[in-house]
């Protein structure tokens, strides 16, 4: 293996709303999540509204919300 072409690993934080929820290695110090095996419905066993528009609306800001629009004057 070629060496120092690797990134360096450090020790880091998952975050899920606000609150250390497990401690890692990864390139960045901190990640921060929506979901984790913590607060997923499959795992809990409880139904839990995600919030789709939301997403989809931050999709939208992001990529300056033309995406959709380009798409329906398509058709």
């Amino acid at each position: 293996m070629k060496e120092k072409i690797h990134p360096k690993l450090v020790p880091c934080k998952i975050i899920c709303n606000g609150e250390v929820v497990m401690h890692t290695y990864s390139t960045k110090p901190e990640i921060h999540v929506e979901v984790w095996s913590g607060n997923h419905p499959f795992w809990t066993g409880q139904q839990r509204f995600v919030d789709t528009e939301g997403r989809v609306e931050k999709f939208q800001k992001k990529f300056g919300g033309s995406y959709g629009k380009k798409a329906a004057k398509k058709q």
